[in-house]
């Protein structure tokens, strides 16, 4: 029985639920392994069943990474900040990153933050300028090693 055949509420096989998404299955594993908030049924033998809700979860995850340009990391730092629900509501992360892509303009916000923002590294409302400045280094060194990331692939890719 195909995909399309299947009721909405009925639950998944690992391969059923990678085709809906369009991924490969062993990226689902991954993402199970990255994120705890993805857990789905395990039978005997540890097969994977997915749940409607887990596939919600799944399609938010694989919008944050791939449509919104999120980082591994950044998107566990979003849900962690956000909840799961944020998640799941195609409207947050669009919420998200409104204020962010006006904070260049304002005069004040131009001195603290960089021209532009990295794309590895998607803007969160912790990041603002009136929390506390003690988790700032944090925030920074975490910046400074997506940069360093991004740099080592650049240099690997034009090794080729």
């Amino acid at each position: 029985m195909s995909v399309t055949e299947k009721s909405p509420s009925a639950f998944r096989t690992i391969s059923e639920a990678a085709d809906e998404l369009d991924v490969p299955a062993h990226v689902l594993r991954f993402w199970e392994s990255k994120f705890p908030q993805i857990s789905p049924l395990k039978r005997a033998g540890g097969r994977r069943f997915y749940r409607p809700e887990d596939l919600a979860l799944l399609r938010g995850i694989k919008r944050l990474l791939y449509e919104d340009g999120f980082t591994i990391k950044g998107a566990r730092k979003f849900i962690a900040d956000q909840g799961v629900a944020a998640v799941l509501d195609p409207d947050a992360v669009v919420t998200v990153r409104e204020p962010v892509a006006a904070d260049p303009v304002e005069p004040d916000s131009s001195a603290d933050a960089p021209s532009s923002p990295a794309p590895s590294q998607p803007p969160s409302p912790a990041s603002s300028p009136a929390r506390s400045g003690s988790a700032r280094p944090r925030e920074i060194a975490e910046i400074l090693e997506d940069l360093e990331d991004a740099r080592a692939r650049l240099k690997s890719v034009l090794k080729l």
